[in-house]
């Protein structure tokens, strides 16, 4: 069984303070800035924010959660989007699948997190995405612990063959745009 770090409330992950928190649009224009993207994969997530505002924007989208519950409640509120179990480290689709895959807060709960990449790598066709806690200790998100160093995440971007890594300093989140070519 896949371990399950998020044990929250579901109605959390979408209120309005953390909807803030996250820069939800300024995310998005990052993420498909100087890009064309028709399709995208959002792994980890949850209950459908990131995948939601991506089929706003036009993309067909595929969200990819390991907890069951989660995709039932992202399937419920975004109707637009198909869910569907499965894991970051494991991903069910073949290679090459999905113009941007974006991985929201999730690559800290995976292990290990280059397997993930990899797979992130395998299925990506123009780019992929990461937005991930600050590395320092915080009230909110996850324990310091667990949190990711930018240099080791460019690290391993890199050992999965990424050939650009640009990290993105923002508010209160770190964003990686991991390209393919």
């Amino acid at each position: 069984m896949h371990e399950k770090r998020f044990h929250g409330n579901a109605d959390a992950l979408r209120s309005p303070e953390r909807r803030t928190l996250l820069e939800v649009p300024r995310v998005l224009d990052l993420i498909l800035t100087g890009i064309t993207a028709d399709s995208a994969l959002d792994v980890g997530t949850g209950t459908g924010l990131f995948a939601e505002e991506l089929a706003a924007r036009g993309l067909s989208v595929v969200g990819l959660d390991a907890n069951p519950d989660m995709v039932q409640r992202a399937g419920t509120l975004v109707p637009s989007v198909r869910f569907l179990e499965g894991t970051a480290e494991k991903l069910p689709f073949p290679d090459q699948s999905f113009d941007l895959v974006f991985l929201g807060q999730v690559l800290h709960e995976v292990e290990p997190p280059l397997a993930a990449l990899k797979e992130a790598h395998r299925v990506a066709r123009v780019r992929v995405a990461i937005l991930e806690w600050p590395y320092r200790e915080e009230e909110q998100g996850p324990p310091f612990a667990i949190r990711m160093e930018p240099k080791r995440v460019e690290a391993w971007a890199r050992t999965a063959g990424f050939r650009k890594v640009q990290r993105r300093t923002l508010t209160r989140m770190e964003l990686f745009l991991l390209d393919i070519a």
